[in-house]
């Protein structure tokens, strides 16, 4: 990959996009993590007005310290940039306590609840979107948005402009080392934080993203988890499991059409 071409193209394009829109810049939520360092990063570059928001919901220490950092860093490197922490605890913790009558699973409730907080995250970007001009930056690769659906229908799923879901996490980690992104950063585990136990990507996905990457590339050639054996084997047949599962985040909304003649 020409990683600095790269780099100029999407700067460029994200500029060029927001100026046909005519919107003064960008807002992208950051969370220690690299797909959204690399992506605030990438949206300072344009020279516009890039607002950066923490949105911590009981997160783990590391995580917020890397956040805070990453927001320093680019608010000492690019005068465009603004920086601040909401703090959607309370918030998620209301809701949390309100719905609790409601008895079911838990693996099911635990799991509503974590993408109830990336649903609060876009909530929140969109209401400080709106109130500066800013489009909601989105910070989904490749694999993730278009592969394994790994992301929130509707939480990190929802936004305007979504400049690096055409890389695969590794292309992300060129990028990031191009850039100089904090080394904590680059080196941290990649997690979605939407947990209150330490989960890592990994953990819950049951593969590493080169892993992901390569099952994707079969996948487009037209392979299946039935053309490969061992450890290969096991990882086409975790990829295309996500991959079926989330097809409902990755296709349009359907429409039932009526016919016209009952119109």
């Amino acid at each position: 990959m020409q990683t600095q071409k790269v780099i100029d193209h999407i700067v460029n394009w994200l500029k060029d996009y927001a100026i046909n829109a005519k919107v003064n810049g960008f807002i992208v939520g950051v969370s220690g993590g690299i797909d959204s360092a690399v992506v605030s990063t990438l949206a300072a570059k344009t020279g516009l007005k890039t607002l950066v928001l923490e949105m911590p919901i009981r997160q783990k220490a590391d995580q917020v310290d890397r956040a805070q950092d990453h927001i320093e860093f680019l608010k000492s490197n690019f005068p465009n940039v603004e920086g601040s922490t909401v703090d959607l605890t309370p918030v998620f913790e209301s809701f949390e306590t309100t719905v609790n009558d409601y008895k079911e699973g838990a693996w099911s409730k635990n799991l509503a609840l974590a993408n109830t907080r990336s649903r609060f995250r876009m909530v929140t970007l969109y209401y400080y979107g709106q109130l500066n001009g800013l489009l909601v930056t989105g910070t989904g690769n490749k694999v993730e948005d278009f592969g394994v659906g790994f992301y929130t229908k509707y939480g990190d799923g929802g936004v305007d402009i979504s400049p690096i879901a055409d890389l695969y996490k590794t292309q992300v980690y060129e990028i990031a080392k191009e850039l100089n992104i904090l080394e904590s950063i680059q080196k941290a585990a990649p997690t979605d934080g939407l947990w209150d136990a330490d989960k890592t990507d990994e953990d819950q996905i049951g593969a590493t993203y080169p892993e992901l990457e390569w099952a994707m590339e079969q996948q487009i050639a037209g392979k299946t988890e039935a053309d490969f054996e061992g450890r290969k084997k096991e990882v086409m047949t975790i990829y295309l499991k996500f991959n079926r599962a989330t097809q409902h985040k990755m296709k349009p909304i359907p429409v039932c059409e009526i016919p016209q003649e009952l119109k």
